[in-house]
């Protein structure tokens, strides 16, 4: 029985040195004792109090891997990877900046007003959910789109301002008046706006 564990022992220690011999000549062994030395001066430069921070640290580290394990962010990677390839998040950045800038130039005063405005635009859009006026609203800006009148209206700003600028200064009196009076032009834009204010005083009467 000795024989056997002598011979064993014996194996063994072979083994020890080949294995010692391969780490001596690739080098690692050198590697292991750099590492050694490492470590031990970095353990020697140490107070207490560090030792005591990193494994505090350590221990907050696993806590973060285990509740992101147990919330499931895995399964936000591929979307934070398309984020982070196209750009958005970049702007997501860029964009949360800038409010951050702006909150930080905003006074107290500043960011009462703004919630204030922000209650009552709330209050406003409510109240007109309620009674009805955003759906005549909306029907009303939708038939105006169909018409092409607020199209129609902006050209006609347009081409007005332009011929405003290069029309002669009118000549002043009953006679330049009376001139413009005179042109069937003036006259149609005139009975327009007289059938609008009838339309919209017919409107007024209802109420």
């Amino acid at each position: 029985m000795a024989a056997v564990m002598a011979e064993t022992s014996q194996d063994e220690l072979q083994r020890a040195q080949e294995a010692l011999v391969h780490l001596v000549q690739n080098g690692d062994l050198e590697r292991i004792v750099h590492l050694a030395r490492l470590s031990g001066a970095a353990a020697d430069s140490m107070s207490d109090e560090m030792v005591g921070r990193l494994a505090g640290l350590a221990s907050d580290g696993m806590d973060l891997l285990d509740r992101v394990n147990r919330s499931q962010v895995v399964n936000a990677l591929p979307a934070i990877s398309a984020l982070v390839e196209n750009g958005d998040l970049e702007r997501i950045v860029h964009l949360a900046r800038m409010a951050g800038a702006a909150g930080d130039s905003m006074s107290d005063e500043m960011v009462s007003r703004l919630a204030t405005l922000a209650t009552d635009a709330m209050c406003l859009l409510d109240r007109a959910t309620r009674t009805g006026v955003m759906d005549r609203l909306l029907a009303v800006a939708e038939k105006m789109d169909q018409d092409h009148i607020l199209t129609d209206f902006l050209h006609c700003l347009s081409g007005a301002t332009e011929e405003a600028a290069s029309a002669p200064a009118p000549k002043g009196g009953i006679t330049g008046l009376w001139d413009m009076m005179k042109k069937p032009e003036t006259q149609q834009t005139i009975q327009f706006l007289m059938l609008v204010g009838k339309h919209f005083r017919s409107c007024r009467l209802k109420h």
